[in-house]
């Protein structure tokens, strides 16, 4: 998160996983529809009740929480004690790991394989899991690869939980990237064992109003909502407000943002067809694609990227993957007509100077 916050910009920035930002202008709010405090004690009625509404489920199973990384982390709170065992998904996004190690957990990885196009084999989380573990943690679409794991998967995921009696954790933010309009969620599977966190801010641009939820049990649910008393207590009432209109007007934003992602994924698919010096997987949704570099260092070919080509991608050792990159597609189209040409000079220069020391 400090790299995200402090290095990751650039001119030609390709360094982001979620969409550019929605408008406040856009949205439709006026000032008579704020107010600075309100009626959110447990959450706030309205926006739970839309959430629930979307999402097809009771309202009594739905946090609201400080975006997504704040869901994940009640989500593992409430689900574990300090010691307990978590199998997580690798590679993985650094901020699950870091959670679980600031919360005292153990935590045991099976392989999301680049061979196997990032996809969850069963067998690997069978040999994996043990006894001890607690909580099995996934991100669909996958985070960094942009896969998506396939109701069938998690079903036979939750079916391995169950013999153990340990719960299933799903991240379903850039899920969003489908664009449903009646999303479906691995909650739906079974609801006393998949918990499933999700925000406005991947899909929708909509990240300053840390619009974010669990699903989850009702009993998980309402021990999440006290474990956030321990830090937020309270949401800002303004954000919670504004929601709630967002909410209301996600299929004219949904139309947008797919329609802008469209275009740019193919931009980037073109990119990448021209490429021999990258392996990668195509996702079918999202806006990233994992590459690896066939020759050299990554670490080196973004040091270059930044400082003689003033463009930024996501190192791979983020992932736990020093031979891959991420790139990020999801700002407006003009932005990556323009740096998608940059990194193409960076790639090239890059590969010229391995010639030259070679």
């Amino acid at each position: 998160m400090e790299w995200a916050k402090l290095y990751s910009t650039a001119k030609f920035n390709l360094a982001t996983s979620g969409v550019a930002s929605f408008p406040l202008s856009e949205l439709g709010v006026t000032i008579d529809q704020l107010e600075i405090n309100g009626p959110s004690i447990y959450g706030y009625e309205p926006l739970l009740q839309a959430i629930a509404r979307r999402y097809r489920v009771p309202q009594e199973c739905v946090v609201s929480a400080v975006g997504t990384s704040l869901a994940n982390y009640l989500a593992l709170a409430a689900t574990t004690e300090p010691g307990d065992e978590i199998l997580v998904e690798q590679p993985t996004y650094e901020l699950i790991l870091s959670t679980a190690k600031y919360l005292g957990l153990e935590i045991k990885r099976f392989p999301r394989r680049a061979e196997s196009n990032f996809a969850i084999d069963p067998g690997d989380v069978e040999g994996n899991i043990t006894p001890r573990t607690r909580l099995i943690v996934i991100c669909n679409l996958h985070n960094p690869s942009g896969a998506l794991v396939p109701d069938a998967t998690l079903r036979e995921v939750g079916k391995l939980a169950a013999k153990v009696g340990a719960r299933v954790l799903v991240d379903e933010v850039y899920r969003e990237m489908l664009f449903e309009s009646s999303p479906a969620s691995a909650f739906h599977i079974d609801p006393q064992r998949f918990i499933v966190t999700n925000s406005l801010t991947k899909a929708y641009g909509l990240s300053g109003l840390r619009c974010g939820w669990v699903l989850a049990s009702p009993e998980l649910a309402g021990r999440m909502f006290r474990i956030n008393d321990l830090h937020g207590a309270t949401f800002a009432h303004p954000a919670e407000l504004i929601s709630v209109i967002a909410l209301e007007e996600l299929p004219q934003i949904s139309a947008q943002m797919k329609s802008m992602l469209d275009t740019n994924r193919q931009l980037l698919r073109n990119f990448l067809l021209n490429r021999d010096d990258l392996d990668y997987f195509w996702p079918e949704y999202g806006t990233v694609v994992f590459p690896r570099l066939k020759n050299g260092n990554v670490d080196s070919l973004c040091h270059l990227l930044r400082h003689d080509f003033e463009t930024s991608v996501v190192p791979g050792n983020f992932f736990e993957s020093p031979d891959r990159f991420r790139i990020g597609v999801g700002t407006l189209t003009e932005s990556v007509q323009e740096a998608l040409p940059q990194l193409e000079r960076g790639l090239n220069s890059y590969r010229a100077s391995l010639q030259i020391r070679a």
